[in-house]
């Protein structure tokens, strides 16, 4: 059942307010929201309602995305709307609902489970420094989106988008695809306008793929611009939190609220002095005279998402900008090693440490109570393993020379031997490559099949990656990847938003039961008559 055909049916049983409340923020950017706001033909409590509306038309129908509901977002819209009634605006966020991937600590009563149901008592009271500020912004939390359970890290075999808590979130443009992961419920509710944007995190590829894969645009930032006190950890040297949005504006007001320092996260020292309003970088003609370098090498996967990626490149020719292919790059496969046992390494101390502040709710205290709860309760390894959890309990910790010696070779080869070196090399301003190829369909006895991708260079590097759409694969979206050096965040939203008011290349969500219903394929599959 697609979506409409759910809220038409509801709307006859209900007089038809649920399908027009639900349809009035369908595909509204955050600065739509808030003409209406200020007009007031809106208000930050119905915002709030019609949301919850979606969610429960849509998301309850199916797609899974979201796994908790705050109860005090109705209080906080109201809120919001009685600071607005005395003038008082915080900014462009001000009354605007979002959606918080679950692995991001909130103050709200409900708990932050990494998708596990060892953390299912999990409900600290503290927000996370980046929620905090998005608080201060004016933002609402709406709820928490599903994920891949412990963000993607516990198994070599997982199933993007499914967690014990959550169960499988599904594609809203073909619900039998995948989400990707491992911020699969950010990327599929706001794709699905279940709130004005959502809140992903990303090691390597978990906020631009699950963004690409949905149609949204997806900002992993530097390493160190956001906080990530109190996020459920895999790395210290490469997790971040980031926006996920429907469109490049919307990402930069988000990600102009979440980042700044943090004291209690020394990655962030710099980003006070690095951070700025990057809703001032929107330049639709930036573009313009820009050399901008191909990464033909993280390419070649997959027909129809390299035609989109031709066709990408011929408009920003169009738009000005000079095309330079780089055909190679070494040591890809020693960055992959690298990276590998870097994370596991980095899991162990950094969860042992993360479990050690949660509540005496919590049983699980650290990665190897982890590895007993799960062996212990058939739920959790009832569709693959953790066999990425044994091999971290396995490691010998951040002193280990082999684990410095990686982490240190790693890291330079993905930057200052490789973007860095790129960039300098091709005198270019930013590189571009098909972020992912198209979602896959769900398979619960073989997990996921990537294509290919091109986040592991700037996710190694720590270095900022913004992915864009660009087209379609059957009626699948395919996004676009700017990425450039580190704090190049300004840089790289100015021609992403150039890129996307070029080609508007977004399309929303369909809610097919599978891609084999539209009209140009399902001719193909029906046999020939005699």
């Amino acid at each position: 059942m697609t979506y409409r055909i759910a809220v038409a049916l509801l709307a006859l049983l209900l007089g038809g307010a649920i399908a027009t409340a639900a349809d009035a923020v369908e595909e509204k950017s955050i600065a739509e929201l808030q003409v209406e706001l200020a007009a007031g033909r809106t208000t930050s409590e119905a915002l709030v309602e019609a949301y919850l509306q979606r969610i429960a038309t849509i998301d309850r129908n199916g797609l899974q995305s979201v796994l908790s509901l705050n109860p005090r977002a109705a209080d906080d819209a109201r809120a919001r709307d009685a600071e607005r009634k005395t003038g008082k605006i915080r900014g462009p966020l001000h009354g605007i609902p979002i959606l918080i991937k679950d692995n991001i600590e909130t103050a709200d009563p409900i708990p932050t489970t990494a998708g596990s149901l060892a953390l299912k008592e999990n409900v600290t009271g503290r927000d996370a420094p980046l929620v905090a500020r998005l608080r201060e912004a004016g933002a609402i939390v709406l709820g928490k989106t599903n994920l891949s359970e412990w963000a993607n890290i516990r198994s070599s075999a997982s199933i993007s988008g499914w967690s014990a808590m959550g169960g499988l979130t599904r594609n809203p443009y073909a619900r039998d695809r995948n989400a990707c992961g491992s911020s699969s419920g950010s990327g599929a509710a706001a794709a699905a306008s279940l709130a004005a944007g959502a809140i992903g995190t990303e090691t390597d590829g978990s906020i631009v793929c699950p963004s690409a894969i949905n149609g949204l645009v997806g900002i992993k930032p530097t390493v160190g611009l956001v906080s990530r006190t109190h996020v459920v950890p895999i790395s210290a040297s490469q997790d971040t939190a980031g926006p996920m949005t429907r469109t490049v504006a919307d990402a930069a007001a988000l990600l102009t609220a979440m980042a700044g320092s943090d004291p209690t996260d020394p990655a962030t020292k710099d980003a006070d002095a690095r951070k700025s309003d990057y809703t001032k970088a929107l330049d639709a003609g930036a573009l313009k005279s820009k050399r901008i370098g191909v990464m033909k090498f993280a390419a070649g996967y997959h027909a129809a998402t390299d035609r989109a990626f031709a066709a990408a490149q011929e408009a920003m020719k169009e738009a000005g900008a000079e095309i330079v292919d780089i055909e190679k790059f070494p040591n890809l496969d020693k960055i992959g090693e690298d990276e590998l046992f870097v994370l596991l390494v980095e899991l162990k101390a950094g969860l042992n440490a993360y479990l050690a502040t949660t509540p005496q709710t919590v049983r699980t205290r650290t990665l190897k109570d982890v590895i007993a709860f799960n062996a212990a309760t058939p739920a959790e390894l009832a569709l693959f393993g953790h066999d990425l959890f044994e091999q971290a309990e396995a490691t010998k910790g951040l002193a280990d020379p082999a684990y410095q010696k990686a982490a240190a070779r790693a890291k330079r080869l993905a930057g200052k031997e490789g973007i860095d070196r790129l960039l300098k090399q091709h005198k270019l301003d930013a590189l571009i490559a098909p972020t992912t190829g198209p979602a896959w369909t769900i398979d619960v006895v073989t997990g996921d099949h990537f294509l290919g991708a091109s986040s592991t260079l700037p996710a190694v590097a720590g270095y900022p990656n913004i992915t864009v759409p660009m087209g379609e694969a059957r009626g699948l979206p395919v996004g676009i990847s700017f990425i450039g050096p580190a704090w190049s965040e300004a840089k790289l939203i100015a021609l992403a938003y150039a890129f996307e008011q070029k080609t508007k290349a977004r399309k929303s969500p369909g809610y097919l039961r599978s891609v084999e219903d539209l009209d140009d394929v399902k001719p193909a599959l029906v046999p020939a008559a005699p």
